[in-house]
């Protein structure tokens, strides 16, 4: 056996310096070879992808570091295009900013920086779109929650289509994979930030009612009124703070785009009047009567999914942020109209 292996291993040796002097007379003519170049061929690049775990806690827990995604084509950024937006029947109108981001996210990841919660930094290298975590007891609903890109154009690391604001996420998971029952996601115009002070009066976010019972296909349980008394209280996170709301009310409305009661488009409820309108017009067809007192000033929370596809209609919740003294843990705490 050994005399067979020293054989094998010398003849191994003389191949290796036959192919070497044939590579260095191929060398010596290859300034006679021409090689045609095939325009519009490159090597693929090779995709990455992880799926996402959900924690068993409320809130997500450290995931590891994945891989950066490769740096995304810079092109010069674009002026900031206003549109006017209809807030009232009245006519009464606003500015709504169109956001258009070729070389910045909405909420850029950046380790520590105005003391967010360190338990999203997994999430953050993941997407940097995430914002915060939104459950609600006893249902399907306890995700990660994304904020809107705003409107996409190719190069800014979304895929190669234009898309039209709040409507990436429709069907995109939070690794910005497709997926046809996306994730939940809060309007690109919406602020929930670390300053209390400077966040949106309304936050409006979106999710599909899966047969299944996911994303938001739970909310459907509140159709029947009676569910809401043993689940009346929604948890809302940002990657600042945690929230706890409690449900006000809850209605059917239209979804189209010639209402006379667009609430996807009331994030800014500066006013009194504005405040009262947006509150009373969802009342005025609320399915049950929850005698929970709201008024100017409370941060509002606003889930809206599908309710029928013959009508274009919206099942939508409003909750507002619990007071000082209300607690999650007895609903007796819970200020009341009257």
């Amino acid at each position: 056996m050994k005399a067979v292996k020293v054989i094998s291993l010398v003849s191994a040796c003389v191949a290796v310096v036959a192919l070497s002097a044939s590579v260095l007379m191929l060398r010596e003519k290859e300034e006679d070879i021409f090689v045609p170049e095939i325009p519009g061929i490159e090597e693929p690049e090779e995709e990455t992808s992880q799926n996402m775990e959900l924690p068993e806690q409320d809130k997500p827990i450290t995931e590891e570091t994945v891989t950066e995604p490769a740096e995304e084509v810079t092109e010069p950024e674009p002026e900031e295009v206003e549109e006017e937006i209809k807030y009232t029947p009245d006519g009464q109108t606003k500015p709504k900013i169109i956001y258009d981001k070729l070389n910045m996210p909405a909420y850029p990841y950046v380790p520590n920086n105005e003391g967010y919660d360190r338990s999203y930094e997994g999430l953050l290298k993941r997407n940097d779109d995430v914002v915060g975590w939104l459950r609600i007891n006893n249902t399907q609903v306890d995700y990660p929650l994304l904020i809107d890109p705003g409107d996409i154009v190719p190069g800014m690391g979304y895929g190669n289509q234009y898309v039209e604001y709040n409507e990436y996420y429709l069907h995109h998971n939070i690794d910005r994979q497709y997926l046809f029952e996306g994730n939940i996601y809060m309007d690109c115009r919406d602020n929930f930030g670390p300053v209390e002070g400077l966040q949106s009066e309304n936050i409006v976010i979106y999710g599909h009612n899966m047969l299944n019972g996911s994303q938001f296909g739970n909310l459907r349980y509140y159709k029947d009124t009676s569910y809401y008394w043993s689940n009346p209280f929604v948890y809302l996170s940002s990657i600042y703070k945690d929230y706890e709301y409690v449900i006000v009310s809850f209605c059917i409305t239209s979804g189209n785009a010639d209402t006379d009661f667009r609430y996807w488009d009331m994030e800014e409820l500066d006013t009194p009047e504005m405040f009262d309108y947006y509150v009373n017009r969802i009342k005025r067809d609320q399915l049950l009567d929850t005698g929970v007192d709201i008024h100017y000033g409370d941060k509002l929370l606003t889930l809206s999914t599908c309710h029928a596809d013959e009508d274009n209609t919206r099942f939508i919740i409003l909750a507002r942020r619990l007071r000082d003294g209300e607690s999650t843990s007895n609903f007796a705490t819970i200020q009341r109209n009257g």
